[in-house]
């Protein structure tokens, strides 16, 4: 785990170049000027450029978004207009038992129908927020795919609120691999004292959820478990810093902001790709994480 929190550089390896090669658009490709067997190498190169203190810090630091937008409806099927609100209260809400998940017809490679709206609905919202990021549904699908399955296959209500509770493991360096992450929230919207753990479908740390939580659904509440908040959470949190989804390079970089290996961003990638087009990845595309 160890998500949201700022990364290391990474250190990238042939390998990793390698299994991420059939992902790389042409563009970033061409900035390597070779297209024989010093194509993995220039690519490397050019990563690690684009991954350097240097050229991170060449970027604008992130802002808090002091004032989100907000949906007038909860499920959005057509463009609407989205009228700036205040800031949203920051809560995960109570809810009742003995709701059932939406009824909704899948969508592509059977993602659940709830799940397609909600990232559709940020899609939509950013387009107006942050034009310039030009932030992708399909990208927003391919992380919600790989940190949740969508909510455990959809398993949320009509307003995108999970059955169940959706959590990660507790990041208290019990498990290889996890970061130690003591607790930053009171066990307020984690549930947990004493440490940290990933929350919602979209799994944010707590202190990350308190900085760009955002409001999806036009309630008035930055909630981590639901699909609409949490998906827009995501997108901002991507093109934060002035970054630019239309570049392979700005895209890489931001995935990796949601967790530092190359072998996620090759997934989430793979994903974004299936989604787009409506064609599964292959179990090459997938390299373990």
């Amino acid at each position: 785990m160890g998500r949201h929190r700022k990364p290391p550089v990474p250190t990238i390896r042939r390998g990793s170049v390698i299994a991420l090669t059939s992902l790389v658009p042409a563009g970033l490709a061409t900035v390597t000027g070779a297209s024989d067997g010093n194509l993995i190498g220039g690519l490397t190169s050019a990563l690690q450029h684009q991954f350097s203190p240097e050229a991170d810090e060449a970027l604008p630091r992130p802002e808090v978004a002091a004032a989100p937008v907000a949906a007038p409806e909860p499920i959005l099927r057509e463009a609407k207009q989205v009228v700036p609100v205040g800031p949203p209260i920051v809560k995960t809400v109570a809810l009742p038992e003995g709701r059932v998940p939406a009824a909704l017809p899948a969508g592509p490679i059977g993602m659940p129908g709830i799940a397609e709206n909600a990232y559709q609905n940020a899609e939509r919202i950013l387009a107006l927020e942050n034009p310039a990021c030009a932030m992708p549904w399909s990208l927003l699908a391919g992380i919600g795919r790989v940190e949740s399955t969508h909510a455990f296959g959809g398993k949320a209500d009509a307003d995108g609120n999970p059955i169940n509770p959706v959590y990660g493991p507790v990041l208290d360096g019990s498990l290889w691999g996890n970061n130690v992450v003591h607790d930053t929230d009171g066990g307020e919207l984690d549930g947990l004292a004493g440490y940290d753990r990933a929350i919602g479908p979209m799994q944010f740390l707590p202190q990350t959820w308190r900085h760009y939580g955002a409001d999806g659904n036009g309630d008035g509440i930055a909630d981590p478990q639901n699909l609409f908040d949490a998906a827009l959470t995501a997108g901002k949190y991507l093109c934060s810093g002035n970054l630019d989804m239309r570049d392979p390079a700005q895209q890489t970089r931001a995935i990796l902001r949601y967790n530092n290996s190359m072998a996620y961003v090759a997934n989430v990638m793979a994903w974004e790709t299936a989604y787009g087009t409506g064609v599964a990845p292959g179990a090459s595309q997938l390299p373990r994480i």
